[in-house]
């Protein structure tokens, strides 16, 4: 790969502005003339002196090519082509065709290497960590969060905080919640302390943050981070990361009860993703409604919103996301009396989940099958699919999930006659009900002056 200081290397400026004035037919002399000496030309076209600006610039008018390209090689205009099709592939990621947006962000990404652009290199890295999010491929998308980490590894922290979003949404995914609010946690407080106010990074992260902490059963600090998303959204200039909050921020509502305020969240953030376009994050809308509509008991409106999101996701290959809804829907379906219909689903679905790859719903998943199991008075299987799940919930530390599941365990023992099990379960559900719902065992992130 051909990087900025090879490029900028006198010898490699020396072979090409030889290069270009013999494809020209000019000689030394003509190409030094009025400002500069032939002898100048001879010394810099054999590399031994590492010529000023305005000597590149009279060459480059000289030779009838831009400064930019006789500095660098790239082509006049390269950089700005790059960045529209940029866009184009961000546009194509956020009509759900992912296999598409991927090959776009690929030829960029070799592009803007041959010719060292490191902050497209960034972007179409980032893209790149998108599309195996939306695929559900974690473990690629980890590398290329990454990667742009290391490429603006001397950037400012918020031209950093995308990245650093979508490796926490990738650990987040994987099941793995205290390590990605350590990310989270770390970067606002980084940001917060060093008064790096900028909106936009702080608005993602606090977004973002929401869902490691519920499942973590840390509700006080999500509703924290849902108020301050709020209050930093006007100052926002993305209607997609507004959206986003919006989105995001109904859940804490939801936990809360307040199921009009959650519903009308819901409302702004479908307007503005059908406004842009955005069909994923549409789908996930129709998700989180058909979430909303089952706290608050009207099962039939749900099993429509988690269809709709279902086939939505499906149509794009969203296969992480299909699987996950599909759990839920699920849950629905078991509470309409589909039970049937309800394992069917969830058998089909475990093959896409695992305790690296949707660990929650992979859990969630086992302990729907255990439920169903027990009501057809089948005690044996019931158990294995509890144990499966408490495994993975304590992988993951969903404080919450697991105090539910060791009570549905206990109860389990102990209707088979397992009293001292069963106490065990219990004991154990209890240790994690009173748990402090911390994330990173340390104090809250500082905030942002509000």
């Amino acid at each position: 790969m051909a990087g900025t200081a090879e490029r900028d290397d006198p010898e490699v400026i020396g072979r090409r502005v030889q290069q270009l004035r013999t494809e020209r037919g000019l000689t030394q002399r003509q190409l030094a003339e009025p400002a500069y000496t032939p002898a100048y030309i001879s010394t810099l076209e054999a590399g031994r002196v590492r010529a000023s600006e305005p000597a590149l610039r009279h060459i480059a008018e000289r030779l009838g090519v831009g400064y930019e390209e006789l500095a660098t090689g790239r082509p006049a205009g390269f950089a700005t082509e790059l960045r529209l099709r940029l866009t184009g592939a961000q546009r194509t990621l956020a009509s759900g065709a992912t296999e598409a947006a991927a090959e776009g962000f690929t030829v960029v990404l070799a592009e803007a290497e041959e010719y060292g652009l490191v902050p497209e290199q960034a972007d179409a890295l980032l893209g790149l960590g998108e599309c195996a999010l939306e695929t559900g491929d974690l473990e690629t998308a980890q590398l290329r969060f990454e990667q742009v980490e290391q490429r603006l590894g001397d950037a400012p922290l918020p031209a950093r905080v995308p990245a650093l979003r979508g490796r926490a949404t990738a650990h987040y995914l994987a099941g793995e919640l205290r390590y990605s609010c350590y990310l989270y946690e770390s970067t606002l407080d980084e940001l917060n302390r060093n008064g790096l106010h900028d909106p936009d990074a702080l608005l993602l992260l606090y977004t973002g943050v929401i869902a490691p902490y519920m499942d973590m059963g840390a509700h006080a600090r999500a509703a924290q981070a849902a108020e301050l998303a709020l209050a930093l959204a006007p100052r926002s200039g993305d209607p997609a990361l507004v959206a986003r909050m919006h989105r995001s921020v109904a859940r804490t509502m939801i936990a809360e009860g307040r199921v009009a305020e959650a519903d009308a969240s819901l409302a702004k953030a479908s307007e503005l993703y059908r406004q842009l376009q955005i069909r994923t994050e549409l789908a996930n809308c129709h998700w989180m409604r058909g979430y909303l509509h089952a706290q608050n008991g009207d099962y039939a409106r749900a099993e429509e919103e988690l269809r709709e999101a279902r086939r939505m996701l499906s149509a794009k290959r969203a296969a992480l996301y299909t699987s996950q809804v599909a759990v839920e829907l699920a849950d629905v379906l078991h509470r309409r009396g589909k039970s049937e219909e309800a394992a069917e689903l969830l058998r089909e679905v475990l093959s896409d989940l695992s305790s690296e790859r949707g660990a929650l719903h992979s859990a969630a998943a086992h302990r729907l099958l255990g439920i169903i199991a027990e009501d057809a008075r089948n005690a044996d299987t019931a158990e294995e699919h509890y144990v499966r799940a408490l495994s993975l919930l304590e992988r993951a530390g969903a404080a919450g999930d697991l105090a539910d599941l060791c009570r549905l365990l206990g109860d389990l023992y102990r209707r088979t006659g397992r009293v001292e099990a069963a106490l065990d379960a219990y004991r154990t559900g209890l240790g994690h009900r009173t748990a402090p719902g911390t994330t990173t065992l340390g104090p809250a992130p500082a905030q942002p002056p509000l």
